[in-house]
Order: structure tokens, then C-alpha cells, then sequence
């Protein structure tokens, strides 16, 4: 484990070595938290994704910590992500900063690190799964679904899906035991043209009430 600083800010950040190199955690704790929902980013961009921080700016305000996960080559400065197995070696080994305040972990990410989350939900003892943008399949490229590795979480999965994202549209996914919340015009990033009826505040309150609700629902 690396060095620990804590900010003036209800915000601290801190370090691990994993097989994969250094990662890093920024935490949002919460005040008498219940659980702790660590996120990762996807494999082209990092924790300032919009739905992250909103997630980090809402969630503790539910007794939810949140950790804002950086896998190693992002933390490196690499501009591309490597192969599945390297990131979950790399969250595998965040794993025990995750669990160290003794609450559930619900394990999550968006679009890459969604898919990081399911693939190793069951093997980590994951609460549960919160998937944003979960790349169903490649753009155009349906027949490469990746339905196995969303089907075989083995935990409560809740998707939050834009409802034009190239990766996966809300009703291309097949049906299971997870949750599926759409936010209408959002593509990939949940961004939503200047024209939607929806603004992009209320995409992210919707996104952010979604997560909230199901949270609060977990046992």
C-alpha cells in the first residue's frame, strides 16, 4: 500500500501495488457508511468521466463511500488500456484497499471497467455490480456480444445504459436476472445533444437517482 493523503476536503487518495503496477483510489467517504462502491473508469478516459463524479458527488450523501478507482496504466500515463486479464489483475489487487473499512463493496466502472467488475464479481465476493455503459458489443458489430460476462456475474447487477449508445442500445440486452435503467439520448458517455428534451443535469440526476434507489435497496 502507498502513501495515504488527506485533503481539508472530504476527499483522500492513496496508492497500491498490484501485478498490474501502481493504481490509485480516490475515496468519497461517507458519513456512517453502509457500503462502499469502488469504480473504475473505461479504456478511454479516466475517474473525470461525468457519471463518475456525479456518482462521487451524490452517493455519500446516502451513506455510500465511494472509491474512484485509476487501474495502473492509467496511472502510468498510457493512453491504451491493455488486455482484460491485465485489468483484472489490476483490480484484483485493490481489491483488499477496497474492503479495508469492513463494509460490502459493490464493485462497478463504466464501459471497460464495467466489464472488469462482472468478470470478477463473483471470485472478489462483489455485493453487488453497478455496470454504466456496459459495452455489450463492439459498434456495429452485434454478433460479438458480450452477454456472457454480464449473465455470469453472479450478483445483483443494476446496467445504466444510454439510449444511444453504440455499444449497446437499452433493448438489444437479453433478458436475465440484472436491472437495466436507460437514459433517454445518452450515448456512450450518457452525453445528450443540446436539442434532447432532457438536459444534461437531469440525465445525470437520473443516472445518479437510479444508482441511489438501487443502493438503498441492497440487503
Amino acid at each position: 500500500m502507498g502513501p495515504v493523503t488527506r485533503a481539508e476536503t472530504a476527499q483522500w487518495t492513496e496508492t497500491a501495488d498490484t501485478e498490474a503496477g501502481v493504481a490509485r483510489i480516490t475515496w468519497r467517504p461517507a458519513e456512517n457508511a453502509r457500503l462502499v462502491l469502488a469504480v473504475s473508469h473505461g479504456a478511454g478516459g479516466g475517474i473525470e468521466a461525468r457519471d463518475l463524479q456525479a456518482l462521487a458527488a451524490v452517493l455519500p450523501g446516502h451513506r455510500v463511500s465511494v472509491a474512484l478507482v485509476e487501474q495502473p496504466w492509467r496511472v502510468a500515463g498510457k493512453k491504451l488500456a491493455p488486455a482484460p486479464r491485465t485489468l483484472d489483475a489490476g483490480w484484483r489487487g485493490l481489491w483488499p484497499a477496497l474492503t479495508a473499512p469492513g463494509l460490502p463493496v459493490v464493485a462497478g466502472g463504466r464501459s471497460a471497467g464495467a466489464r472488469v467488475a462482472c468478470r470478477t464479481a463473483t471470485e472478489l465476493g462483489a455485493h453487488a455490480v453497478l455496470a454504466l455503459s456496459f459495452p455489450l458489443h463492439p459498434p456495429g458489430r452485434p454478433e460479438k456480444s458480450r452477454k456472457d460476462e454480464l449473465l455470469g456475474a453472479g450478483v445483483p447487477v443494476l446496467v445504466v445504459q444510454g439510449g444511444r449508445d453504440p455499444f449497446g442500445r437499452p433493448e438489444e440486452f437479453p433478458p436475465g436476472e440484472h436491472r437495466i435503467v436507460e437514459v433517454p439520448y445518452g450515448d456512450h458517455g450518457f452525453a445528450v445533444p443540446k436539442k434532447a428534451p432532457l438536459t444534461q443535469d437531469q440525465a445525470m440526476e437520473l443516472l445518479t437517482g437510479a444508482a441511489a434507489e438501487w443502493l438503498d435497496g441492497l440487503p
